[in-house]
C-alpha cells in the first residue's frame, strides 16, 4: 500500500458516515445540512487529492488486511479517479441546490429527514461501483445507490412519481438479477470474482462460455446505461422526480453503466468480439434518442431523450476498441456528466420561474429572466457541441478515431454522430425560442428564484465552460487512462502483486495460480 492509499476508502466512507449521523438527527433538519454538506466536501478533497496521485500509478486498498484475490480490492486507477472526482463535483453542487429549494419552499419537495441520508448513500454507491475491483462489489456498489435511488425518485409519494418510480425499480431490478446471474457464471467457469484475477482466467475457459458471459454483462449495463432499445424506461422515470434529483440521476446513474462497460470491455474481454453489436447500439441510440427529443413538447422529457441519444456517443468510442476511441469517450463521459445535470437544474429553475415544463405553454422568460436564459443557453450549444465548447471537442475526437479505425460501420457512425449532433441543435435551440423568446401564452407570475439554486446550477454551467479552457491537460489524462485499460498490465499488477497471485491467504489460489501476468 502506497503511502496515501488510505485515501482510497474515503469517498465511501465519508458519505456512509454522513448518512447514519443524518439518520440519527433525523428531527434536526440544519444539522443533516451541515452534515451532508461537510461530508460531500470532504469527499470531494478527497477525490482530487486521488485524481492526482492516480496519475502516477494506481492506488489499491486491501480490505480488512486480506489481499486480493481473497480479499476485497479497492482499486483507484486513472479512470476511477476521474469519474470519482467529476461525479463528487456534481453531487456537491446538487446539494447545494436542494438546499437553497429546500429552504424556499419549507422542505415541501425535498422531506429532510429522509432525503440526506438518501442522498448520501447514493453517493457512497456511486464511489463504491467506481473503486470496486471485483465484479461482487460492483454489484453490492450498483444495489446501494439503486436503493437510495427508489426512496429518492419517490418522494413526496404523489401518484405520478410513484407509477414512474415504479417502472424504475421493477427494470433495475431486472437488471440486478442478469448482472447477478452473470457473477455467478464468471465465479463457477473461472472460480473468482476478481476482475483482475478474471482477466487472466477468462481466455482459459471455453470461448462459448465466456461470450455469454460477455452478452450477460452487457445486458445488465446496458439497461443501466439505457443503450437503446434497453432504454424505454428512461424518459418515463426520471421527469417525475425532484429536479436536484432527476439531474443527478441524468448526470450519474447512466454514467455507472457506461462505466462498468468501459472496465468489463477492455478488462476481461479484450479484442473487441462485441464491437460490431456495440456499433450498431450506439448508432441506434444516437438516432433514436435524438429523434425522440425532437418531437418533445415538454422541456424535461426533452433532456431525457437527448440523454439516452448522447449515451450512444459514449458506447461508439467504447466500440471503436483503440485507444483513441476511449480516450475520447473517457472525456465525452466526463463531459457530459457536467452539461447534462446543468440543464435538468436549468429545468428545475425554468418550472418554478414560469409555472410549468410544458413548451407550449412558456415564453417570455427571456425578459423577465435575461440570466436564466444564459444558464440555458451556454450548456445547450455545449451538449449540441458547437465550437469551441467541451462537447465539440470530445465529438471531434470521437470523429476523428472513427476515421482512424476506417470501417465502413465506423463512417455510418460517423455520419450518425454528425446528424445527431444537428438534431440535438435543433431540439435545443427550439426549446430555448420557446421557452425565451416566443410571446408567452398567458402573463408569468412574478415569483423569486433562490439564489443559492441560481448559484449552483451557474457553477456547474462555469465547470462545464471551464473543462474547454483545461481540455488540453484533460485529454491528455484520459488519454493515458485510456493506454492503462487497453494495456492492462497496470491495472493487474496493482491488484494481484507478486506474480499475479496476490498475497492473501487461500490453499487454492496457491496450487493454481502460480503462473506470471499475462495481460
Amino acid at each position: 500500500m502506497s503511502d496515501l492509499s488510505w485515501l482510497v476508502p474515503l469517498p465511501v466512507v465519508l458519505p456512509l458516515t454522513g448518512a447514519g449521523l443524518a439518520l440519527a438527527l433525523w428531527r434536526h433538519a440544519r444539522a443533516q445540512r451541515v452534515i451532508t454538506l461537510v461530508a460531500l466536501s470532504l469527499s470531494l478533497v478527497a477525490s482530487c487529492l486521488l485524481l492526482v496521485q492516480a496519475d502516477a500509478g494506481p492506488l489499491t486498498v486491501d480490505v480488512g488486511g486480506w489481499s486480493a484475490p481473497v480479499g476485497i480490492s479497492l482499486v483507484a486507477d486513472r479512470l476511477s479517479a476521474l469519474m470519482l472526482a467529476i461525479s463528487s463535483a456534481v453531487t456537491l453542487c446538487v446539494l447545494v441546490y436542494s438546499l437553497a429549494q429546500g429552504v424556499a419552499d419549507g422542505d415541501i419537495e425535498t422531506p429532510v429527514a429522509i432525503y440526506h441520508p438518501s442522498y448520501l448513500v447514493l453517493a457512497a454507491g456511486i464511489a463504491i461501483a467506481f473503486l470496486a475491483g471485483d465484479l461482487f462489489n460492483l454489484y453490492v456498489g450498483f444495489e446501494v445507490l439503486l436503493a437510495a435511488s427508489y426512496v429518492l425518485i419517490t418522494l413526496t409519494g404523489t401518484a405520478e412519481r410513484i407509477r414512474s418510480g415504479t417502472i424504475y425499480i421493477v427494470v433495475a431490478l431486472l437488471s440486478s438479477v442478469i448482472f447477478l446471474f452473470a457473477i455467478g457464471l464468471a465465479y463457477s467457469a473461472t472460480g473468482t470474482v476478481n476482475m483482475a484475477q478474471l482477466a487472466l482466467r477468462l481466455p482459459e475457459i471455453n470461448p462459448g462460455v465466456a461470450l455469454a458471459l460477455q452478452l450477460l454483462l452487457l445486458l445488465a449495463f446496458g439497461i443501466k446505461a439505457a443503450i437503446f432499445p434497453l432504454s424505454a424506461w428512461l424518459p418515463d422515470s426520471y421527469p417525475t422526480a425532484p429536479a436536484p434529483v432527476t439531474a443527478v440521476f441524468a448526470g450519474l446513474l447512466t454514467k455507472v453503466g457506461v462505466y462498468a462497460i468501459i472496465r468489463t470491455q477492455t478488462l476481461l474481454f479484450p479484442g473487441g468480439r462485441a464491437d460490431d453489436l456495440l456499433m450498431w447500439a450506439a448508432l441506434a441510440t444516437m438516432v433514436v434518442g435524438v429523434l425522440g427529443a425532437v418531437a418533445q413538447n415538454d422541456i424535461k422529457r426533452l433532456l431525457s431523450f437527448t440523454l439516452v441519444s448522447h449515451i450512444g456517443f459514449m458506447i461508439f468510442g467504447i466500440a471503436l476498441s483503440s485507444e483513441a476511441g476511449m480516450a475520447a469517450a473517457i472525456f465525452y463521459v466526463v463531459h457530459h456528466i457536467t452539461v447534462q445535470t446543468t440543464l435538468f437544474l436549468v429545468a428545475g429553475l425554468l418550472e418554478r420561474r414560469g409555472g410549468t415544463t410544458s413548451l407550449d405553454q412558456l415564453g417570455g422568460l427571456a425578459k423577465i429572466a435575461p440570466f436564466l436564459a444564459v444558464l440555458f443557453f451556454v450548456p445547450a450549444m455545449n451538449l449540441a457541441g458547437i465550437p469551441p465548447f467541451s462537447g465539440f471537442l470530445g465529438k471531434v475526437g470521437l470523429l476523428q478515431a472513427g476515421a482512424a479505425v476506417g470501417t465502413p460501420l465506423a463512417y455510418t457512425l460517423i455520419a450518425g454522430g454528425v446528424v445527431t449532433s444537428l438534431l440535438t441543435l435543433y431540439a435545443l435551440i427550439k426549446a430555448w425560442n420557446k421557452a425565451f423568446w416566443q410571446s408567452a401564452p398567458a402573463p408569468v407570475p412574478a415569483r423569486h428564484l433562490p439564489r443559492g439554486m441560481v448559484g449552483s446550477a451557474a457553477a456547474l454551467a462555469v465547470l462545464g465552460v471551464s473543462l474547454t479552457v483545461v481540455a488540453g491537460p484533460l485529454y491528455s489524462y484520459t488519454e493515458r487512462a485510456a493506454h492503462d485499460l487497453h494495456g492492462r498490465t497496470v491495472y493487474i499488477e496493482a491488484v494481484l502483486p507478486a506474480g499475479g497471485r496476490g498475497s492473501g491467504i487461500s490453499d487454492d489460489v496457491a496450487t493454481t495460480d502460480a503462473g506470471e501476468v499475462t495481460p
